[in-house]
């Protein structure tokens, strides 16, 4: 669904341009302001593209600012989805992405035929599908929500329709936790970077730090277990699960110091730089998506330049994706 020039325009496009990091950030200054564009960063993008960027935030977030921007140029500094996203909110502006290899090991778990047929399987049940999938995918769903609001979501569907909840295995197993609903479906999807976490690896930490607040994604392969252990154990929750905005909102009211953070550590740029005073350590070193670590100045700066790539989804795909879209932005 990404429309792009030809192979041999595109590499003619991305020469090198030897362009120092202070002449890069100059150019795109030039040029997002001649273009009229807006560059949104997700948290969890290198830093000198959180520090460049218009916004940072989560999914939710820069889904939110896509639908309500002036721009006349969106670029993405995201992953694939986030960008086709904003290609269907905003259906009459330029959305580019800098680097079409950004792709995302959640959104790959499930496809269109799978879908379909895991919905002929429950008829009548109501989709729920996390924003980390393909348009394709929303197209065929009911809701869209990020990790931030998954929980309203679900809540908000009566409590007699059947929930099929996509892709994230861990995502839903939380909601489905929290919510005590019997009649949700999850699929068997993860992300390959917090999937990767075990249970004990909480435990050392806490070990390590016991001082230290502990934030979580819910999307980590470690939280139900963990929470099912410790709950069993003392009846409380030592840990606060959040999305990553949610994380960045929790760090700055905290009256805490220290922080064990479990989630992709591209969130720790933007943690430490609003909370200079208090420090953030990593619950994993390791929790890097190669995919979110793509996007470079230098891409972005060739992606300004030469419109590399825009990104567009299909009519009739867009405007049935669009009122899951809206359902989502909606509910926060």
């Amino acid at each position: 669904m990404t429309t792009v020039v030809s192979p041999q325009a595109a590499q003619e496009k991305l020469t090198p341009t030897n362009l120092t990091k202070d002449e890069l950030i100059d150019e795109i200054n030039i040029l997002r302001k001649k273009k009229n564009a807006v560059i949104l960063a997700h948290n969890y993008q290198i830093p000198e593209i959180q520090d460049i960027a218009d916004f940072t935030g989560d999914s939710l977030g820069l889904s939110q600012q896509a639908a309500k921007t002036q721009a006349d140029v969106i670029a993405f500094c995201g992953v694939h989805f986030m960008a086709e996203t904003a290609a269907i909110l905003c259906p009459n502006k330029k959305v580019l992405i800098p680097d079409l290899k950004a792709g995302c090991s959640l959104a790959d778990s499930i496809n269109l035929e799978q879908l379909i047929e895991w919905k002929k399987e429950y008829p009548g049940a109501v989709v729920v599908s996390y924003v980390n999938t393909t348009a394709e995918i929303k197209a065929e769903s009911d809701y869209c929500c990020t990790s931030g609001n998954a929980l309203k979501i679900v809540q908000s569907i009566p409590e007699d329709k059947e929930i099929l909840f996509l892709p994230d295995q861990f995502l839903g197993s939380w909601v489905q936790k929290m919510t005590g609903r019997k009649n949700m479906h999850i699929w068997m999807g993860e992300c390959h970077v917090h999937a990767a976490v075990p249970p004990s690896r909480i435990d050392e930490q806490r070990a390590k730090h016991p001082d230290a607040e502990l934030l979580i994604h819910p999307e980590c392969g470690c939280l139900t277990p963990y929470l099912d252990r410790v709950v069993r154990e003392n009846g409380t929750c030592p840990l606060k699960v959040a999305s990553t905005e949610q994380m960045i909102r929790q760090a700055g009211t905290s009256t805490a110091k220290k922080f064990v953070v479990a989630t992709e550590i591209g969130i720790l740029h933007r943690l430490k730089k609003e909370n200079p005073d208090k420090e953030f350590l990593p619950i994993d070193t390791e929790m890097s998506c190669k995919y979110m670590k793509m996007i470079t100045l230098e891409k972005l700066y060739l992606s300004l330049k030469n419109d590399l790539y825009p990104v567009t989804v299909p009519k009739e795909t867009a405007d049935k994706a669009r009122l899951a879209i809206e359902r989502m932005i909606s509910i926060v």
